[in-house]
């Protein structure tokens, strides 16, 4: 029978997310793995007669064994061969997948989100998540179509690569942003928080191999998340601790899928998701100036850091595929999110936390300074965010009411409507999530109380146009 989606089934381009049990069922992670295996099927070029492999990791929340038997079942139902990765990052499976012959990957993780979530991420065979309008149209398969399941003679089987992680480490090593000597030379003394996630998969391998000193905290991989698992500066108090106690030279803490990086200074001050691709940019444009490309979220520190280096920003919808989509159009250097995620195009156009980490530390190779020094070279902002209700019907009237009474220099309506203040350096983004039944209120300024009051203004706004 074709999918049915049950209610409360967080549904993106990152893919279907949800609370395990209800409605994440290991049955319906089976539908919807059968349902992408012949999606995949279907749309390939009918002159590959290839046997059709699908890449299968997981990060190590304690329901991912389950649900990626269930992913396996489903793939091999339809002919599919898989081949299990096992633990390994988000950015580990996609590099794996642009680099084999298989016709896409499917990741099960949760991300950033709490222990008790977890969800699919599927990915096309570039080695990116789908897009928009795949996305679109496996959905539209999915609900319509009751793929047929094979025969036992022609069921997929089931293998096993424990070398992903080996291999996008050497990768890394690889890129020529880096100066290998001069970084080993260095010799950092790093602390490292990898919140019991897959982050031990590569993070602390990578580190030694560029001359650092590992000490870590959360290093299991249990998928017991001792915090909220999101590396925001809120959620960094032990690390800071730890780097204080420790004497650490930088604190790198990773999300449990390894995507994103958040940074915590010598003195044990986390310095906030943002500067991670700040910092990450000023080491590649000092080598290759050209475009960078980020979402509407993210601080204008980033446009700063390009400015300084004769680049140009770019922004993009919110949305991983959404920034890497625009940087393939634009022929990026580098890009990413306000969030801990860099992208660089030299390796993938994939969100990629060990590209982060060993870019943030080559630019402190670079400046030959500390980590609180180098952001000390930028202006400083505060962002402030909020989640409110907000009726989905009601968006584009209230979109409209900020626009007459907020009057901004302009307007950016990509995703959902941003509002900017150049002279004041000073935005406004509100848009609906794509993860949560909620809008986002998110505002940067110089001063924290600005941003405060534009976020307090523009609620108010929003309450009037639904009274």
């Amino acid at each position: 029978m074709p999918l049915v989606i049950p209610e409360g089934l967080v549904v993106s381009v990152s893919g279907f997310r949800g609370r395990v049990g209800d409605p994440l069922t290991p049955e319906l992670v089976c539908l919807l793995a059968t349902a992408f295996g012949a999606f995949v099927k279907r749309s390939r070029d009918p002159s590959n007669d290839l046997p059709v492999d699908i890449l299968l990791g997981r990060d190590t929340r304690t329901s991912g064994p389950v649900l990626s038997r269930a992913v396996s079942a489903g793939l091999v139902s339809v002919g599919c061969n898989v081949v299990d990765l096992g633990i390994v990052s988000t950015p580990t499976l996609m590099l794996a997948v642009e680099n084999s012959d298989a016709l896409g990957g499917i990741a099960v993780t949760a991300s950033h989100n709490p222990a008790e979530w977890n969800a699919l991420k599927l990915a096309a065979p570039e080695g990116t998540f789908l897009d928009a309008e795949t996305m679109s149209k496996f959905l539209e398969f999915a609900l319509s179509e009751d793929p047929p399941r094979t025969p036992s003679d022609e069921l997929g089987a089931v293998t096993t690569d424990d070398g992903a992680s080996a291999r996008h480490l050497e990768a890394v090593l690889e890129l020529p942003q880096l100066n290998l000597p001069a970084l080993r030379a260095r010799a950092f003394k790093v602390a490292l928080d990898c919140v019991r996630g897959a982050g031990a998969t590569i993070m602390p391998q990578l580190l030694e191999a560029l001359g650092c000193e590992v000490v870590g905290i959360n290093m299991e991989m249990d998928g017991l998340f001792p915090r909220d698992p999101e590396p925001t500066a809120e959620n960094l108090t032990e690390l800071a601790d730890f780097v204080r106690r420790e004497g650490a030279d930088i604190g790198l803490a990773v999300d449990p899928d390894v995507d994103r990086l958040s940074l915590v200074n010598e003195n044990g001050a986390p310095i906030g998701e943002d500067l991670t691709l700040a910092l990450a940019s000023a080491a590649v444009l000092q080598r290759t100036p050209g475009i960078v490309v980020t979402n509407l979220s993210t601080s204008a520190i980033v446009e700063d850091v390009a400015r300084a280096h004769a680049s140009e920003l770019v922004r993009s919808p919110v949305g991983e595929i959404n920034v890497a989509r625009r940087m393939q159009l634009e022929g990026a250097v580098v890009g990413g999110e306000g969030n801990g995620g860099v992208i660089l195009p030299n390796l993938h156009h994939t969100r990629d936390a060990p590209v982060a980490a060993a870019l943030v530390l080559q630019h402190l190779v670079d400046e030959e300074t500390s980590l609180s020094a180098a952001v000390d070279e930028w202006p400083a902002y505060t962002i402030v965010k909020k989640k409110i209700s907000f009726p989905s019907e009601a968006l584009s009237e209230g979109y409209a009411e900020l626009e007459r009474q907020l009057e901004s220099d302009g307007v950016d309506s990509a995703d959902g409507a941003r509002f900017c203040w150049e002279a004041r350096r000073t935005w406004l983004h509100v848009r609906p999530s794509g993860t949560e039944p909620v809008v986002r209120l998110i505002a940067e300024a110089p001063e924290r109380s600005e941003a405060e009051e534009l976020i307090e203004r523009s609620e108010e706004i929003l309450a009037m146009v639904v009274q």
